[in-house]
């Protein structure tokens, strides 16, 4: 008989060789699958920021310049505000770094209840509901309010995190084609006994700058009695006349039920998402929303940096006009020199590219020229509609903007984009 000890290390030396096997088996997969993206002119290559999130940032090997940025979703320049870092910095000091812990155990302070009243002044809703991110938002809350007895329809080009968040649920799931009104008013007459009929959509549709006929939905879905639902994370704070989003856009607010949206673009740039709506939705949310109950709460001085930049919006529209103005020089500046912009009227100006490797070459091009732009391809976006994707912020002066268009024009040119 071997002894115990030699047995050990034989079973000890199997198992590193079937793990090292396996180990290696995985590299190849997984290598093979890296080589493709690769081929297909596709691989993301990330910068490195050396700075402040703003309209003038460093990068990492551009170290002795700054570089004007128009890839972000600052968009009312919040992001690195004085106002809104000395609220961060005073809420590190009184409320410390983290909760070390979720809401319901030990993890509510004062300013999460004051910032989710704010959030649902702004929207003119009952109640409001935090979240680590928009992206917990719409996790948490299909799963939540839809049963097997329900419908939900959702645009075709809804945001990945809806998308996902839709597919925990067990409601039947209705895919309509973009911003196509007859084609969700055929699903709608297909779920006649559907307890809840729940239509879902971007207000605004992050990869094109177009934005939801909401007021034709609102309308299809007074006609079917059915629910609508919007995520406002490219709107909340600059889109509208008062930046409440594309409700206020067509004149219509109130008339949307459930609203998510993000702390991380135009309120403060940092994180964290919330859905508002009816007090007995929010009331369930926290009851029984997996991502509210299972994460962290909101770290203090982003939660304050929050309540700044809603404040800020709540006392001037001077930042959402300064939005619209620079939204307008761009585009026109841009369509008159012969580039292809979508969307409509938007601060996300997408450059129509079509060819991945283009977008990529044009975006190092741009870099070049002190301009911080990045090229979107699959699986970002469809095979054959790479692009440029430009954001615009209040932060912006009419010089950066002329800048960015002479650098787009310079490059164009060079690259054979327009004539």
């Amino acid at each position: 008989m071997m002894p115990a000890t030699f047995t050990r290390v034989v079973r000890s030396a199997q198992v590193l060789c079937r793990n090292t096997h396996s180990q290696t088996c995985l590299r190849e997969i997984i290598g093979e699958e890296l080589c493709k993206i690769k081929e297909a002119g596709t691989w993301k290559c990330e910068r490195v920021i050396t700075s402040k999130q703003g309209s003038l940032i460093t990068v990492e090997g551009h170290q002795k310049e700054k570089i004007l940025n128009f890839c972000g979703n600052n968009y009312l320049g919040l992001a690195s505000h004085p106002d809104v870092i000395t609220a961060a910095h005073d809420a590190l000091e009184k409320y410390g770094a983290g909760l070390s812990s979720v809401r319901f155990i030990c993890g509510t302070q004062d300013i999460h209840k004051e910032l989710e009243r704010k959030i649902a002044d702004f929207h003119q809703r009952d109640d409001a509901i935090l979240y680590p991110s928009c992206f917990d938002a719409n996790a948490g809350i299909f799963e939540c309010l839809l049963t097997p007895r329900d419908a939900v329809f959702s645009d075709e080009l809804n945001h990945a995190s809806i998308i996902d968040g839709i597919r925990l649920c067990k409601a039947r799931k209705h895919r309509y084609l973009h911003r196509d009104m007859s084609d969700l008013e055929q699903h709608l007459k297909e779920e006649k006994n559907a307890r809840i009929k729940l239509i879902v959509t971007d207000g605004v549709f992050s990869m094109d700058g177009n934005i939801a006929p909401l007021n034709k939905i609102c309308k299809l879905a007074n006609e079917y009695g059915a629910l609508v639902f919007v995520d406002e994370a490219h709107a909340t704070g600059f889109f509208g006349k008062t930046g409440r989003g594309t409700e206020e856009f067509y004149d219509i607010v109130g008339q949307v039920d459930i609203i998510n949206s993000t702390l991380g673009k135009a309120m403060g740039g940092a994180s964290g998402g919330y859905t508002t709506g009816p007090k007995e939705l929010i009331d369930l949310l926290r009851q029984r929303g997996r991502p509210y109950l299972f994460s962290n709460s909101l770290p203090p001085p982003v939660v304050a940096a929050g309540i700044k930049a809603f404040d800020m919006v709540l006392n001037s529209n001077k930042l959402a006009e300064r939005v619209r103005h620079n939204t307008k020089r761009f585009r026109d500046s841009m369509m008159k020199a012969g580039f292809t912009v979508a969307g409509e009227n938007h601060p996300i100006c997408p450059i129509m590219l079509c060819e991945e490797r283009l977008a990529t070459v044009f975006a190092d091009e741009m870099l070049g020229k002190g301009i911080y732009v990045i090229g979107f391809s699959y699986p970002v976006v469809p095979k054959g509609k790479a692009r440029i994707r430009v954001q615009i912020s209040a932060s912006h002066s009419d010089e950066d903007i002329d800048k960015a268009v002479t650098a787009f024009i310079e490059v164009g040119k060079k690259l054979n984009v327009i004539p």
